[in-house]
């Protein structure tokens, strides 16, 4: 026993130079933390608005293209598939922004249920263009819609007690996917 306490040595404390004082550089000005929350702030929301374009994007350029949704006789209020797609991309882009806007107030914390449905709206958007453009499954892209539409809503829902703006920037996605469920319900009848 007593070998092994010779051989232990003891640790030395850092010395003054390695400490925080007002003296040296580890102090930051209020003006310098708050670039560098802005800047972590802004990084956080080019995530969450490029993450769902670019899962968006990815889906339109696999799936998207539709001879036979082109080929149909369609009425004339049917939009045009780029603006199916355009009108997609806007939505996630809308969707994107207003859960980084709940996100930075802590309402996923808050409500985990909100990020439920926020992640469950995703997954049914991106799942939406294969089942009807790309498979021509029309009832399930129905059923897609509708599903869709209650995820919306439970986003609206929830969005409000944390951030009532981001609630406000879903009501047009609603609005969307409310649009797409008809086209969609007009399909299985074409």
């Amino acid at each position: 026993m007593a070998s092994h306490s010779q051989d232990l040595k003891q640790r030395i404390k850092d010395g003054p130079a390695d400490t925080p004082t007002p003296d040296n550089n580890y102090t930051k000005t209020k003006r310098e933390k708050r670039t560098d929350m802005a800047k972590r702030g802004l990084r956080s929301l080019s995530i969450a608005v490029a993450l769902p374009l670019a899962l968006v994007l990815f889906d339109i350029y696999y799936f998207g293209s539709s001879r036979s949704y082109v080929a149909l006789k369609k009425p004339l209020w049917f939009p045009p598939l780029w603006v199916i797609h355009t009108a997609c991309m806007a939505s996630n882009f809308l969707m994107g922004l207003s859960a980084w806007l709940v996100w930075a107030e802590g309402g996923f914390h808050k409500n985990p249920t909100a990020l439920s449905f926020c992640l469950g709206e995703l997954l049914l958007s991106l799942a939406w263009h294969p089942i009807v453009l790309h498979l021509g499954a029309n009832w399930v892209g129905l059923i897609l819609c509708l599903a869709m539409f209650g995820a919306l809503a439970g986003c609206c829902q929830a969005f409000r007690e944390v951030k009532p703006i981001a609630s406000d920037l879903v009501k047009p996605c609603l609005a969307w996917t409310a649009f797409l469920a008809i086209v969609n319900l007009k399909l299985l009848f074409l």
